[in-house]
């Protein structure tokens, strides 16, 4: 240093040697002090021989010869390998997990069950598959924001498809190793299928006629492009949560599907008047059908009765012509003139020199009523 005097010789430029014993004071009375954290770096070697002897104190009959520190070193790297050889072979497969043990890169043909397993590592790893039924959900433009849900109906109509999976895994080795990324092949699938069934029927299937059929069709075509890989995957069921138009149509397509409410309404109630009509009709014919069931038997009957009375007074007048011609005159004119007001007087009684009299005003009286 430019002040120091190594010899002890003359001072610094501010210090005398001889007054100050050549101690490297400054000039306010104290020598350069050294950067705070030390001067030079601390020596590798040096760190390495503390670490061991703070190593040997740790342990029992520390403070032996560098040979035993050596062995009790390499004692613990062993140690410490064989816990990570452990922790690497010893594996747990939860309830609802399977797991693909891989051999070399190659997976085997058994499957781990829940448990704990081991293999033998690093020529053996695992891979773990979850098998619990999942959900995936896709479309729904109006609600995502994306155009994924707008699809082509059959005729010409554009409808926004939102729809959801439930899958799970059955084979947890072609899941893991057949496909890079299942769930979006899932996903590319399930989409390719529902346009394909949506773009074969009309709109008015997909927004409520047939919803349960076209999910059934899809189902089935996406467990046949997934198994054609094979994935490994099952679909266990396809619903259709929600079918509408595009937002900007929404509220002509309200328009139009009152129209077509009201249209059915109006055709249920003429099938109701019509019903009511007809029932109405149906119950006035078995009711003529009756009366004149009814008539046709009573007039038979009579006609019946006639005749055999007719037949019954044939025979007696056959027997005795005089006596039932003048009974058949004697009844007829009791039968005609029993109900009429009539005065009999008998030519021998004098009743030549009787006047006759025709009731004329009654006879107005009747006349003027009947006008």
């Amino acid at each position: 240093m430019p002040w120091s005097n190594q010899n002890g010789g003359g001072g610094g430029p501010w210090g005398g040697g001889g007054n100050g014993g050549g101690n490297n004071q400054g000039p306010w009375g104290k020598g350069p002090q050294p950067p705070r954290g030390g001067g030079n770096p601390p020596d590798l070697e040096e760190l390495i021989r503390r670490g061991q002897d703070k190593l040997r104190q740790a342990f029992p009959g520390g403070g032996g010869s560098g040979s035993g520190s050596s062995k009790l070193i390499v004692g613990l790297v062993a140690l410490g390998l064989v816990g990570l050889w452990l922790m690497q072979s010893v594996y747990t497969v939860q309830p609802d997990e399977r797991g693909v043990e891989l051999r070399f890169g190659k997976p085997k043909e058994e499957i781990s069950l829940p448990g704990l397993h081991m293999i033998f590592w690093p020529f053996e790893t695992v891979e773990l598959a979850t098998i619990v039924e999942r959900e995936m959900s896709t479309g729904g433009s109006s609600r995502t924001g994306s155009s994924d849900g707008l699809m082509l109906s059959g005729d010409q109509n554009i409808v926004d498809v939102e729809f959801k999976l439930l899958y799970s895994v059955q084979d947890p080795a072609a899941f893991l190793f057949n496909i890079a990324r299942p769930e979006d092949t899932l996903r590319q699938i399930a989409e390719s299928a529902m346009r394909e069934v949506v773009g074969r029927r009309p709109a008015q299937d997909i927004f409520r006629d047939n919803r349960e059929a076209i999910a059934t069709e899809v189902r089935t075509i996406i467990q046949s492009g997934m198994d054609a890989f094979p994935s490994g995957i099952a679909i266990n069921q396809v619903a259709i949560e929600d079918a509408a138009p595009p937002r900007e149509v929404a509220d002509a397509f309200d328009e139009v599907q009152r129209a077509e409410q009201d249209e059915d309404r109006f055709v249920e109630e003429a099938n109701q008047y019509a019903n009511q009509k007809l029932g109405q009709a149906r119950g006035e014919g078995a009711q003529l059908r009756e009366e004149a069931s009814a008539y046709k038997d009573r007039v038979v009957n009579e006609a019946t009765g006639e005749a055999g009375r007719f037949i019954s007074v044939y025979e007696e007048y056959a027997k005795a012509p005089e006596v039932t011609r003048s009974r058949l005159y004697l009844e007829t004119l009791e039968r005609v003139l029993g109900g009429s007001d009539k005065v009999i007087i008998e030519q021998s009684g004098g009743g030549a020199g009787v006047v006759p009299y025709l009731p004329l005003p009654e006879v107005r009286k009747n006349a003027g009523g009947t006008n």
